[in-house]
């Protein structure tokens, strides 16, 4: 086995394994967008620990489009990232390009929604910003992941 054999089964070994931890880090978003979107259809409050920023956020006209709760969004986005994820890791290429397409979309609108909250709201959510951190994790991750070997 030369070294060309070599650098290309780790790329792709380093891929497979990038896209099973964005795969994974989808679920712990997903989890957590379910969550947010089950409380928010049936009225319940989140458990934020105390956080009146939570509240303000969590009850402003800006956690919903429409009659559906962001979270719901959430939920779907990461759903999407999930399944693309799991896909491109079986080595389907056009599963890849999705999940960089979701993940890019979903960084665009985290940022937008911190800046809401930032200079809107002036408040801040703790299930926001963990889901802005991993959201964060999957750009890396697109970012990190090496290029595709023909």
């Amino acid at each position: 086995m030369d070294s060309a054999d070599t650098r290309s089964n780790n790329t792709s070994r380093a891929t497979v394994i990038i896209h099973i931890l964005a795969a994974c880090i989808a679920l712990v978003g997903l989890t957590e967008a379910s969550y947010l979107t089950v409380l928010a259809l049936t009225g319940e409050t989140a458990v934020c620990g105390g956080s009146a920023g939570c509240f303000q956020v969590l009850g402003s006209s800006y956690a919903k489009i429409g009659r559906m709760p962001v979270a719901g969004f959430g939920a779907a986005a990461y759903f999407s990232v999930f399944s693309f994820a799991t896909l491109a890791a079986f080595g389907y290429p056009r599963a890849r390009k999705f999940l960089g397409v979701t993940i890019s979309l979903m960084f665009l609108f985290t940022l937008w929604l911190l800046g809401v909250q930032a200079f809107l709201l002036h408040a801040f959510c703790r299930y926001c910003l963990v889901s802005a951190a991993l959201v964060f994790l999957l750009s890396g991750l697109v970012v990190a992941t090496p290029p595709r070997q023909e």
